[in-house]
């Protein structure tokens, strides 16, 4: 793809102006808005199409309205970059509510396939396939399976989490002020994967899994990094709205799923 510089030149060619004749047009703009900032000189126009130099925006709006492009024409001059969506995370963010649409969605779907937020949960919890193209190499996705309730009803089966694998150290009881800025880990035993609140012993032998105080699942332990591997901390938290039963003992209840997100 040709640079910027040298597309805008093929522009101005195509519209049959010079560059002191573009220099002319902009001083009228600029003298119509009464923005200075508006005048492009010939000598500089002359060096963005030869030596591919930045753009500013103003620049940009005004080459646009003198070359009578649409917004979305002068956006498609801009050269593809070669960032993965991990680099992009600095896309924007609105502070209200929105309904996702591009490019907003678009960034979702790399974060979010529509095959687990719409398919049928797994009956165990598993660790997905890593995606180094869509997220940081750092972070894994993993399900909670429908046999794992050690989290309910804070992380419902069939809830997708976003994992960091860089934070796995357990932390103490003093890290942490209530269940909800707890950690949450994701583990790794020999008959699975699960997902909740660790404790580990004062000799760092022992490892357990303690479930949420409204679960109906007893705690589990494994001898630390012999039976049982950290796979990272739960750093946010996908639960579909839909309906799902809640074993209660003797009794059964149905919940609805919602979305969350811990620290």
């Amino acid at each position: 793809m040709d640079s910027i510089g040298a597309q805008l030149r093929e522009v101005r060619n195509r519209w049959g102006l010079t560059l002191r004749e573009v220099e002319e047009r902009s001083s009228v703009l600029a003298q119509q808005r009464g923005n200075p900032a508006y005048r492009i000189t010939a000598s500089w126009l002359n060096r963005i199409e030869r030596e591919n130099r930045k753009l500013s925006g103003t620049t940009l709006i005004v080459l646009a309205h003198i070359y009578g492009l649409s917004t979305s024409q002068i956006l498609s001059l801009c050269p593809e970059g070669n960032e993965t969506p991990s680099q992009l995370e600095h896309i924007s963010r609105p502070n209200s509510p929105h309904l996702l649409q591009d490019p907003l969605e678009q960034h979702a779907r790399l974060w979010l396939s529509d095959q687990f937020v719409i398919g049928k949960p797994p009956e165990r919890t598993m660790l997905l396939p890593s995606d180094q193209t869509a997220m940081p190499v750092h972070h894994r996705h993993g399900v909670v399976g429908r046999h794992d309730g050690f989290m309910e009803p804070m992380i419902l089966p069939g809830a997708i989490v976003l994992i960091d694998t860089q934070k796995r150290v357990i932390a103490s009881r003093r890290d942490w002020v209530n269940e909800f800025n707890r950690p949450i880990y994701f583990l790794f035993t020999r008959v699975g994967y699960f997902c909740g609140f660790c404790d580990l012993d004062d000799e760092a032998e022992w490892l357990t899994l303690v479930p949420h105080m409204l679960s109906f699942e007893t705690n589990k332990r494994w001898r630390y990094k012999k039976e049982v591997e950290v796979i990272g901390t739960v750093a946010g938290v996908f639960t579909r709205r839909a309906a799902q039963t809640i074993n209660m003992g003797q009794g059964q209840q149905t919940s609805s799923a919602r979305i969350a997100s811990t620290g």
